[in-house]
């Protein structure tokens, strides 16, 4: 679990610093056009670690919080040895994959930019659903619980919507492609873990 507060203290820290330097903010921010002109590379990783405003931060770290935790539990039981690796090739791994798309296809628009970590905190919230996909997800202001495995679907299929509509600044293809990963990712490093999922959805 200290790896997770880790990573939620130096995205705090970051992103608070950032919002009153402008020149570290601008350095850090993901914009493809730099990233395949100028040869920086760093900021295919460096642009999870700010947020536009207090909501974008307040929410992300609130939902890594949440699930992050447990999900370090779970790592640990199915990788021995391995789990805090694994968690942090995740995460990280999660920053990079949920803007590959967006680099595909912005990387001649030089004023294409974007940052949080909204991806990695999606392929984070996917791996939990696989390990756990009927605990109950809380949306305000639905008063029940929606099961992880159908807000999951919906997610993913919203995502996929909005990315295509492309009419907000909302990264949503990095919502789409960190979920995706995340997922693939889990079961990809314990192939049982596919029995174990539909074992919790047909119990």
């Amino acid at each position: 679990m200290i790896i997770n507060i880790l990573i939620i203290a130096a995205t705090i820290a970051v992103s608070v610093l950032a919002w009153n330097k402008e020149e570290l903010f601008t350095k850090l921010k993901f914009n493809p056009y730099l990233v395949k002109n100028k040869k920086e590379y760093w900021r295919l990783f460096s642009y999870g670690l700010i947020h536009a405003d207090w909501i974008h931060l307040g929410v992300n770290m609130f939902v890594l919080y949440s699930f992050g935790s447990q999900l370090i539990q779970f790592f640990t039981i199915a990788f021995p040895g391995n789990g805090v690796f694994y968690y942090l090739l995740l995460y990280i791994g999660g920053i990079f994959i949920s803007v590959a798309p967006a680099f595909g296809k912005h990387k001649d628009n030089p004023y294409y930019n974007a940052v949080g970590a909204s991806g990695a905190v999606s392929a984070v919230l996917f791996s939990s659903i696989v390990f756990n996909p009927m605990s109950k997800i809380y949306l305000f202001p639905i008063p029940i619980g929606i099961p992880a495995v159908v807000f999951g679907i919906l997610y993913i299929a919203y995502s996929a919507y909005m990315d295509k509509k492309a009419q907000d600044n909302v990264g949503h293809d990095a919502h789409l492609w960190g979920g995706i990963y995340g997922f693939a990712l889990t079961i990809a490093l314990n192939p049982k873990l596919i029995i174990h999922f539909f074992n919790q959805i047909f119990a």
